[in-house]
């Protein structure tokens, strides 16, 4: 039995996003050789198409499940910026009706670059999450200033509401995050980030109901995310009933932010039912407003790894296999496992693994190891979630191999075009796009990181 065999006994295979031909693997309808024999390895892909593909249909089982339960309100995706910030992904998920999500003081700035460029205008919709030092409640002040006036910043704690009380000039919107209990085995049993459920109501009536801010929504945030568990179902009931008791003394409180995204896949045997986590959502809302006797609140969500996880790659080259005792292969690659893809070794969080070429060779079960010195640098069955098992390699010919589904935070939590851990560089990093012909493009957006570079940043 070949690779080739293995793959198509133990899974569904071809699959979404997966389909080989010539004993080759495809990306997409990509014939990632292609790209191999231009670029060369290390190479990291983002394929924007897929990045539409996940906002529509997120959005259309939305919209469904909103018709299908009478849901008298309406549904709004946007995307959280950290996940990936790179100008072309922000473009490709400007191309659909969103709104943004933003973190950090840096993002503003992001904001203003895209409205002087005629990408977006001071009517996006935006809200403003996270813990806010003064420069990023400043930058926020500055843009709603400026006309930005739906953006929202949604207060991390009550605190935080004197800053912009003080320095916005009009009428303003503001949220307020609940601060979530965690799940069971957590290390803490609640999160640091949001406002004590019991002091909610309170703010409100001492504090908001005073001022120039009018109370548009209610942050609810699991960092686990959006899951089939009793976890889940039982924190987001808790909040639904925070809200309706807030509405109650807040008719201008009319929009639930729904935080914490939908798992993407990180393997072949991957497994989720959207359309009926969709549905349980709205159906839940609704049958707790109703119960409470309130209006059902406008849905958004807040989606970052699922808009662009699935967009991305990794390939490398395996350049040699060590048999380091009777039952460890080991394949080491052109590239750091750490660095390029730092969730595989900091959260042993696993990607969908493929041989990109020689599905007709026999396999082995191997772990794979990159090129620093570290020990936790390799990719084990034990983070796979299953064994290893790649084509046999052999010096006469080249067998590369990807990592996919790799397209959220792994360029920031590795320190893209910074220093890295024994100067291992920066791949270089295309972006493949598909026009509506579907003819495939592909643009090189880096080349692989220099030394001059890092030694200048060094100081050498």
């Amino acid at each position: 039995m070949n690779y080739s065999d293995l793959i198509h006994k133990s899974y569904e295979f071809p699959q979404r996003g997966f389909h080989t031909k010539n004993q080759e693997l495809y990306f997409h309808d990509v014939r990632l050789m292609d790209l191999i024999e231009e670029y060369g390895t290390p190479l990291r892909i983002s394929y924007l198409p897929k990045i539409s593909e996940q906002i529509q249909y997120a959005t259309s089982l939305f919209h469904a499940a909103i018709q299908r339960h009478n849901y008298q309100a309406d549904y709004r995706y946007f995307y959280c910026t950290k996940s990936s910030h790179f100008k072309f992904i922000t473009e490709e998920v400007l191309k659909n009706d969103i709104g943004l999500e933003t973190s950090s003081t840096y993002d503003l700035d992001i904001l203003a670059r895209l409205t002087a460029d005629g990408k977006i205008n001071t009517h996006i919709p935006v809200v403003c999450n996270g813990y806010k030092q003064k420069t990023y409640k400043r930058a926020i002040c500055n843009l709603i200033n400026e006309g930005f006036e739906n953006m929202i910043p949604i207060l991390d704690s009550t605190s935080e509401f004197r800053f912009y009380a003080e320095n916005i000039r009009e009428n303003f919107k503001v949220g307020l995050r609940m601060a979530a209990d965690e799940k069971p085995n957590a290390e803490f049993y609640t999160s640091r980030l949001g406002i004590r459920a019991d002091e909610l109501i309170n703010f409100y009536n001492e504090t908001l109901k005073h001022s120039n801010a009018e109370l548009k929504l209610m942050h609810f945030f699991i960092n686990s995310g959006v899951r089939d568990t009793s976890f889940y179902w039982s924190e987001l009931h808790r909040f639904v009933t925070k809200y309706c008791e807030l509405r109650q003394h807040c008719h201008t409180l009319d929009t639930v932010d729904i935080g914490g995204g939908m798992p993407i896949q990180t393997r072949l045997d991957f497994s989720y039912d959207y359309e009926y986590i969709v549905d349980e959502i709205v159906k839940t809302i609704k049958y707790i407003c109703e119960k409470h006797g309130v209006p059902v609140p406008n849905l958004i969500t807040e989606f970052g790894t699922y808009t662009v996880g699935e967009s991305g790659a990794m390939i490398y080259s395996v350049e040699d296999a060590k048999q380091q005792n009777d039952r460890e292969s080991w394949y080491m690659i052109d590239g750091s496992l750490m660095t390029q893809l730092p969730d595989t070794w900091a959260k042993r969080h696993a990607f969908v693994l493929l041989a990109i070429n020689g599905w007709n060779k026999d396999y082995r079960q191997v772990t794979i190891g990159g090129l620093t010195c570290d020990s936790d640098d390799f990719y084990n069955a034990k983070t796979h979630g299953a064994n290893i098992y790649l084509p046999e390699y052999t010096e006469e010919e080249p067998l590369y191999l990807g990592f996919f589904h790799t397209g959220a935070y792994q360029d920031a939590l590795g320190g893209c075009g910074g220093i890295q851990h024994c100067l291992v560089p920066e791949p270089q990093h295309i972006i493949v796009d598909k026009d509506q012909e579907g003819n495939i493009s592909t643009e090189l957006f880096c080349e692989e990181q220099d030394s001059a570079v890092m030694l200048q940043i060094l100081g050498y």
